[in-house]
Order: C-alpha cells, then sequence, then structure tokens
C-alpha cells in the first residue's frame, strides 16, 4: 500500500547506538516441518518502535537453502493436507480460533513490542485473527460444488472446488497478524499449502500464530514461516515452480516487481497496495459523529492502516467548525508505549517511517499546506529514542500538492475544501488509489448517489473508511490492488480452483 507495508524495511537497524540493549529471547521459525533456527545462526533484532535500545527478540535469517526445503516440504503438504477434507480442515482452522483467544494476553503484548501500536488495539487485531479462522473454519460445512444440467442422456455434470497447492502469502508490518489471518484462513481451509513471509519489523506474531495452528491439528508441513531479508529470499520464494499462487499485501513497489517477476507463468497474484482513502463531509452532516469517526479513522494505530482516512474532504460551509472539533480530539490523544495504560497512539513502526512522514509533512508545508495540528515529532524527552510523530492535520491542501496524491503512511490528515455534493465526489474520486471512501450526510439521495458514483473498493455513508469485518469482501480498484478479493466467500475464488465432471452412468 504505497509507502507502507514494504516485506523488507528500508536502512537496517542499528544497535547499540544508545550504549544500552538487551535482547529477550530467540526465537526459531517453523521451516520444513520443524521448528528452526537456520543453517547459519544468522539473526535479525526486532526492535521495539517505542525505544530503539530495546531488541524484542531475534529471528534467523534464512537463505536459498532454507526456501528450498521449506517448498519440498509444502509440496508433500499440500497432498496431504487436501486428503484430509473439508471438515478435518474447519476443526482445524476452529481450534486455532480458540488458542489465539486463549493465548490474547502473550499475543498482544509481543504486537505492541514489535509494532508499536496500543495494547488496546492489539488486543482487537488478535480477536479479529481469532474472528477469521472461526468465519473459514465454519465453512467447512457449506457447499465445496454444485451441479448442473446435461443435455446429454444419462449424464450428470458436477461442479467441485479443489485448492490450487502451494500459496505463497507475503504479508506487511502494520497487521502482522490480522493480514497473515486474512490469508492463511481461506488458504488453508480450500486446503492448500502455504508459505508465510512475515514482514521483517514484526516476524514474532506470526510464530504464535503458526503455533497456534500446528497445536490445533495443522500438520507441520503444511505451513512455514519464513523470516529472512528480501536480497537473499525474495528471488528463491518467488522462483521455485511448485508455486501455485502469490498473495501480497504491501506497497505498490514491491507488489508491482512481484507481478513482473512471475509474469509469463500460470500462477495466480493476489495485490493488496495503495490508498489515498478519502472521508468527505457534506454542509448537513452531523459534525460530531464525523469528527469523532474521521479522528479515530485517521490516527488510530499511528495512521499505519490500509484503509485509513488519510484525505479530508469537507463543505466549505463547514469548515471552520468541523476543524475545530477535530483539533479538540487530536489534542486529547496522548503518545507513548504502547503498553502504557494512558496511551492512545503509539509510534510508527520504525525510523525510516518516521522520517518518510515528516518529509512528507514537509513537503506539503513547502507547497503551501497550513499546518493546523501536530507536524513533528513529541517535545516530551521521555519519548525521544522511539519512532514517534505528532498527529497532523494540514489544511488549504490543494488538488496540486504531494500532500493530495502521495500515500503518507501515518498520522497525517490533508484537508480540502469543496462547495457541495459534486465537488465532494470528484475530490473523493481524485486519486490513482481506490481502496475506500465514506461520506457524512443526513441526505438519503446523496448518500445513494454516492455509494453509485464513489469510485473505490469498499464506501460507507456516516462511516469511517476503516473497519470491515472479516465477512465482508475486501480490496480496492485501480493502483489499489488486483481484481481478486480478500475476505468474505469472494476470497475463496482466489484459493480454489473449478472443476467440472461429467459422468455418463448407463
Amino acid at each position: 500500500m504505497g509507502a507502507r507495508p514494504h516485506p523488507e524495511p528500508g536502512p537496517e537497524p542499528h544497535l547499540g547506538w544508545s550504549g544500552r540493549v538487551t535482547t529477550t529471547s530467540d526465537r526459531p521459525v517453523l521451516v520444513a516441518g520443524a521448528w528452526d533456527a537456520g543453517a547459519h545462526d544468522t539473526w535479525i533484532p526486532v526492535l521495539d518502535p517505542a525505544d530503539l535500545r530495546r531488541v524484542v527478540a531475534r529471528v534467523p535469517a534464512l537463505d536459498a537453502a532454507d526456501i528450498a526445503r521449506t517448498y519440498d516440504a509444502a509440496e508433500a503438504g499440500a497432498r496431504s493436507w487436501r486428503a484430509a477434507g473439508p471438515l478435518e480442515r474447519g476443526a482445524v482452522l476452529l481450534r486455532a480460533a480458540g488458542l489465539l483467544r486463549e493465548r490474547a494476553a502473550d499475543i498482544a503484548r509481543d504486537l505492541v513490542l514489535e509494532m508499536g501500536k496500543t495494547l488496546a488495539e492489539a488486543t482487537g487485531e488478535v480477536g479479529k485473527a481469532a474472528d477469521f479462522f472461526e468465519y473459514y473454519g465454519s465453512m467447512a460445512r457449506a457447499p465445496h460444488g454444485y451441479e448442473l444440467p446435461d443435455g446429454r442422456p444419462n449424464t450428470s455434470i458436477a461442479v467441485r472446488y479443489e485448492p490450487v497447492g502451494i500459496v505463497l502469502a507475503i504479508t506487511p508490518w502494520n497487521d502482522p497478524l490480522l493480514t497473515p489471518a486474512r490469508k492463511l484462513a481461506p488458504a488453508l481451509g480450500a486446503g492448500n499449502a502455504v508459505v508465510l513471509k512475515p514482514a521483517t519489523d514484526t516476524p514474532l506474531v506470526s510464530l504464535h500464530l503458526a503455533h497456534a495452528l500446528l497445536d490445533a491439528g495443522l500438520p507441520a508441513n503444511v505451513l512455514s514461516v519464513v523470516t529472512g531479508r528480501g536480497r537473499d529470499i525474495s528471488g528463491p520464494l518467488l522462483a521455485d515452480r511448485r508455486l501455485a499462487a502469490v498473495t501480497f499485501t504491501g506497497s505498490n513497489e514491491v507488489g508491482l516487481a512481484i507481478m513482473r517477476t512471475v509474469a509469463g507463468r500460470n500462477l495466480r497474484v493476489q495485490t493488496e497496495m495503495g490508498g489515498k482513502n478519502a472521508t468527505a463531509v457534506l454542509a448537513d452532516a452531523d459534525l460530531d459523529l464525523a469528527a469523532d469517526t474521521i479522528a479515530a479513522a485517521a490516527f488510530a494505530q499511528a495512521g499505519q492502516r490500509c484503509t485509513a482516512t488519510s484525505r479530508l474532504v469537507v463543505d466549505g460551509a463547514v469548515r471552520d467548525d468541523l476543524l475545530a472539533a477535530l483539533g479538540r480530539r487530536v489534542a486529547a490523544l496522548r503518545l507513548g508505549p504502547g503498553l502504557d495504560a494512558g496511551t492512545t497512539m503509539g509510534p510508527v513502526v520504525n525510523t525510516s517511517q518516521r522520517d518518510s512522514v515528516l518529509d512528507h509533512v514537509a513537503r506539503a508545508r513547502a507547497e503551501g499546506a497550513t499546518l493546523l495540528a501536530g507536524g513533528g515529532t513529541p517535545a516530551d524527552d521521555g519519548l525521544r529514542h522511539g519512532c514517534f510523530v505528532e498527529p497532523t492535520i494540514l489544511g488549504d491542501v490543494t488538488p496540486a500538492m504531494s500532500i493530495w496524491r502521495d500515500e503518507v503512511f501515518g498520522p497525517v490528515l490533508a484537508v480540502r475544501t469543496v462547495d457541495g455534493f459534486d465537488e465532494a465526489v470528484d475530490a473523493v474520486n481524485d486519486s490513482v488509489y481506490g481502496l475506500s471512501a465514506s461520506l457524512f450526510t443526513r441526505d438519503l439521495g446523496a448518500a445513494h448517489l454516492f455509494l453509485d458514483r464513489a469510485d473505490a473498493g469498499q464506501v460507507a455513508v456516516n462511516l469511517p473508511t476503516s473497519g470491515w469485518d472479516v465477512h465482508h469482501p475486501f480490496g480496492g480498484f485501480r493502483e489499489s490492488g488486483s481484481p481478486f478479493k480478500e475476505q468474505g466467500l469472494e476470497a475463496l475464488h482466489f484459493y480454489r480452483r473449478a472443476k467440472t465432471t461429467a459422468i455418463r452412468f448407463r
């Protein structure tokens, strides 16, 4: 998704710069059916973005030989898991959901420490991940095919669904448990083997997920979790000819590179990439509802959500009142480490992301945007070792400014003033992206027109751009991703193939 989740972060972290580094544990990964530290004893540190002096854990840096072993195991796992049948597979997913809920406190703590979101946000993510496994586990008893009539005598026709084989899932750092769950639950439920490549910044909760699945009865060779640097393992991960499908969530740059790498091969590619989501507020809107909703959608998780509201389109008649209400809500936010009880907004994920967000803000101001709130790093000396960015509102934004066009993926809201419904819709659609959009109005006619005219994969009225549930089909238009949807029944189209069968019975 634009400047956000890459499979690899930018610069490598520098350890020891503060003179105080602690390591809590080394975490082996699940490779080729076994928990493995890798052949070369090379480790990647996982840093706490709230305090970069702290090494939360280390994970092994795998290499091409490890990836080859992974695909060997996945090839065997795909055969056995397909043969297990829907009911057995569904039972495993349901048990895994229960284990995630039982272990939520430990998983949420690791999620906070490696990614930076608040404990409340992390706990909610664990619950949502469990929801995915419950949803797709319960679908084991749903129809797995259908019959069709045939014009030939004494002939029956049926369509049956089969797994595609081996799926590579490449997931981002911003939702490091939810996104793997979104992909693994339907992929495993459909009978595939999965190779999971979590983001290098945030691998720990993927290991929790693998433990839950194995403890729930998933055969060990059906899932591998591979950690390593992109320069060492991206090539081998994508080159293996046994690979049947790649599902990716992350930046446009990396997503397009994956599509170019596998071009010409008969495999499936699903991408969920950039977003520059807009919320429009008309003159008749409930401004308190709009302000509450926009503040949460723009600044929760430090703005690091693919569906976060990053553009605000507001009718000039209510601009000042809405911005005043938003300013009060932003002033009430409290930055800090995610495990602190008073924290309502944590850090961004790493120094590269922090610097990128601040660069976007500086460029917007240089281009003429007005700084209405935030715009820098907090003055609190206790936060100086973390990757904190103040929640930021930029006013007087025009379509010519980069802040209107470019995905920031941080706590930055760009405000553009319009006159009336038609200008609002045009402004919402004024983007190469098309992930999520929303409108605030009391006019039922305007609500229905907006649902029709907004060019985005998810469109809402009097609701946030974020917050779509596990059974809601999810995915963007245009540069926001591929035609394959995630979530709901739609997700299964990517992870299974349809076989048409015919029998003449006499």
